[in-house]
Order: C-alpha cells, then structure tokens, then sequence
C-alpha cells in the first residue's frame, strides 16, 4: 500500500518508515509535489491532523494520514498543546527557544508531570465510487519535564523530557528505544494495524 504522511519533516518521516516497516510505503509531502503551507488553524490535536489530512486527500485524491503531536504539561494547564512546535513564537520550529521558554516557565515548579500526545489522522481513498474514509489513532507517554537538557539525540522537547519508569530523557534512550515506546510509537502502532486489515 502507498500512502501519503502529510509532513517534510525529515525526522517525524523517518520515525513512521521505521515504525511502519513494510506494512505501507509512506511518501512524503515531497514525494507527491506538495510545497504548500499545509494552515493548522484548530484549537486541538485531532483538528488540526485532519486539516492536514483532509488537504491532501483533497488536493491529490491519495489515501494520507498527518499526525499532530502536544506537550502537555500539567503546571502550566496543558500548555503548550497545540503550540508545541512554535511555543517560542518567530518563524519556523525552533526547538532550542522552545525548551528555554518550557523551562523558564517551569522555573521553582515542583509539579513537573507532563505527557506527550499524539493525534493522527487517516484518510483511504474512496476510489471505486466508495466515500472516503476517515479514522482517528492517539498515543499518548506520561513523564516529566527535567531542570535541564540530558543527552543528545532525537528531537523537538527529547533532551527535557523523561518518560515513566526509564529515568532518562528521550535523548539519551536513543531512537530505537523511543520508537518503540513513545507517543508516535503508540498512535502508528494503531494506525498499522488498522492499515494491515485493508491490505
């Protein structure tokens, strides 16, 4: 099966290929001539993936999942949410900006309880006459924000976040453990086996 992951983002990319395996072969928004700023303008998780799904199935008319991931942190009343990747404000993601902002809020807060959510959207092509189908998967870590970053791989909020039972930050677990149990892990895990009923 060929479907569309409505993102560029090299790194989410190469997680779900890595997650996905051979169950689908997962073209990016590159792959299908997709340069447009996809707008995610909802005021939730599962808003805003459809968005971006519903785009895609539109404009190309290809089966699409797009995913929308939170950091909700439990001091702050569940923020940054839906800002996640632009907490920090200014153009682009920037992670660094987004880690010292978190953790200058956090600043004397012994409440550091925090959880990453992830939202995915899926859109089959209804071809043959057929409506298309839309399903939403969540996957959802509990765990903590730390005082300070630790390690030094993976991405986005990794260095500052440690989820339950490891005692250590995603960054420092390295990639094949967190793909294995991290929020996208959980949310794709469900998305596979949904899609190995339709292959």
């Amino acid at each position: 099966m060929k479907i569309v992951f409505a993102t560029n983002n090299a790194h989410k990319l190469s997680e779900i290929r890595s997650i996905l395996g051979r169950e689908a072969e997962v073209l990016s928004l590159a792959d299908i001539g997709c340069h447009a700023d996809i707008p995610e303008t909802g005021l939730t998780l599962e808003e805003n993936a459809l968005q971006k799904a519903r785009y895609v199935a539109g404009s190309y008319g290809l089966s699409v999942f797009a995913d929308d991931t939170g950091l909700e942190v439990d001091a702050l009343g569940g923020e940054p949410g839906v800002h996640t990747a632009r907490y920090a404000g200014g153009e682009g993601h920037d992670s660094e900006a987004n880690m010292d902002k978190l953790l200058d809020k956090l600043k004397g807060t012994g409440n550091r309880r925090a959880r990453f959510r992830t939202v995915i959207a899926l859109i089959l092509d209804g071809s043959g006459g057929k409506p298309a189908e839309e399903r939403l998967f969540e996957g959802t870590v509990d765990g903590s924000i730390t005082t300070g970053r630790r390690g030094a791989g993976g991405f986005g909020y990794d260095k500052i976040f440690e989820p339950e039972g490891f005692g250590q930050t995603f960054a420092e677990l390295g990639t094949d453990t967190k793909n294995t149990i991290s929020h996208r892990a959980r949310a794709v895990a469900k998305l596979a086996a949904y899609l190995k009923t339709k292959v």
